[in-house]
């Protein structure tokens, strides 16, 4: 039995002093100073900030037994040899709700983060990886459209994870699955894996552990992450806020297409893509390329580095998905050559831990003692029109607050 914080800490790869900004990979904390450093200093800032972390990891874990700690040196050694049983498996592990295995989860992502960095750092600090995700109404043909493109890029050398989040049932809670049906030649594809992931009720369809998901997927050496989410409104963002391209998928001949399709969603995608254009609809694809490029120019600009493009495809012809896959290499050369894309991670990483932290919080208060005795009361009150909601809630952090202080 032993601290799981030493042991973790022989993996955390050595840190890399730039000239005149050092980055603190662990916490992406950034040091800045004048040009010119003493090397001792930094050394001790590194001493120092390895005890913090240290310290941290001993509180947020227990010992790890003998058969937990083979369990994620297993699950570890067959990931970054990419195994996909054990990728498969890894991602079992951080979807998981128990508390436990979430701990260890926990520490599984820590050693592949410090892998990737790693790699990062021999790539010249740029990223191993291009996430992409892709969205779209039902029946716009998100399925067929990454099975083409993932056997191209399989075909052209590539490694492609596709993290497919699928809906689940409001009165169930369960989900069918069954994207894997629906891609039947990438499924059988050695260089390309396939995770279908239940919604869950999260909000905007991406699971809570699809950012990990993603880690998992690059530490395995996939270089080409697809993410593909549930349906399209004003709240489906969250996928942009983990990836490094957002692609909007619209099927032609749908009606009043720009009222149809909500404009947050417009507004967040870098790539507009037509699909099925081709046969009869060939001509009602053309229109709605026109009406979008014209109704993009309205839109205030993301980027600085790039304009939002809109092209056709269609996935039974493979027409065009060549010069899809063209404008995804374009943007991500643009962006890494401004120096957005890095910005662009960095911030989503904030974006990710402020979401797990309001998470965690409302977890944490709806099995507060206080709050789990208060509330069938109050809530019997509410719908029996007693109390307003907002005086309910009001009392419910009362009881949390006056309880946890």
């Amino acid at each position: 039995m032993r601290r799981f914080g030493f042991p973790l800490l022989r993996h955390i790869s050595p840190f890399t002093v730039p000239s005149v900004t050092r980055t603190c990979c662990l916490h992406q904390g950034v040091y800045t100073g004048p040009h010119t450093c003493h090397q001792s200093t930094m050394l001790g800032r590194i001493r120092q900030h390895r005890r913090g972390v240290n310290t941290a990891l001993g509180q947020h874990m227990q010992d790890l037994s003998g058969p937990e700690e083979r369990l994620l040196n297993k699950l570890y050694e067959g990931l970054i040899g990419g195994q996909r049983a054990s990728l498969a498996e890894s991602i079992t592990l951080v979807e998981t709700q128990h508390p436990r295995k979430k701990e260890l989860a926990q520490v599984l992502l820590q050693r592949v983060l410090a892998y990737r960095r790693e790699q990062e750092s021999r790539n010249g600090g740029k990223p191993v990886a291009f996430r992409v995700g892709l969205s779209g109404p039902p029946g716009a043909g998100k399925s067929s459209f990454i099975e083409v493109v993932g056997k191209m890029l399989t075909a052209r050398g590539h490694k492609v994870s596709v993290l497919a989040v699928d809906p689940s049932s409001c009165t169930t809670g369960g989900s069918l699955l069954g994207d894997k049906t629906r891609m039947t030649e990438l499924t059988r594809d050695m260089n390309a894996f396939i995770r279908p992931s239940p919604a869950s009720g999260t909000l905007g369809g991406v699971t809570r552990t699809t950012n990990e998901a993603i880690v998992l997927c690059e530490g395995a050496g996939y270089d080409i992450v697809l993410v593909e989410t549930v349906g399209v409104g004003q709240s489906e963002f969250a996928v942009a806020d983990m990836v490094d391209m957002f692609v909007l998928l619209i099927p032609p001949a749908g009606g009043d297409e720009l009222q149809g399709i909500k404009r947050g969603i417009i507004e967040r995608a870098d790539l507009v893509v037509v699909t099925k254009s081709d046969g009869d609809l060939m001509v009602p694809a053309r229109r709605i390329q026109t009406e979008y490029t014209s109704a993009l120019k309205l839109l205030r600009r993301q980027s600085k580095s790039w304009n939002p493009k809109v092209v056709r495809a269609s996935s039974y012809t493979s027409e065009g998905i060549p010069e899809v896959w063209a404008k995804m290499e374009l943007y991500r050369d643009s962006m890494l050559a401004s120096g957005e894309f890095q910005g662009r991670r960095r911030a989503q990483q904030k974006v990710w831990m402020w979401s797990l932290i309001q998470e965690n919080v409302l977890h944490h208060f709806q099995n507060h003692p206080s709050v789990r005795d208060t509330l069938p009361h109050l809530e019997k009150r509410v719908t029996k029109g007693a109390i307003s909601p907002g005086l309910a809630a009001d009392l419910l952090l009362k009881a949390f607050l006056s309880s946890s202080s």
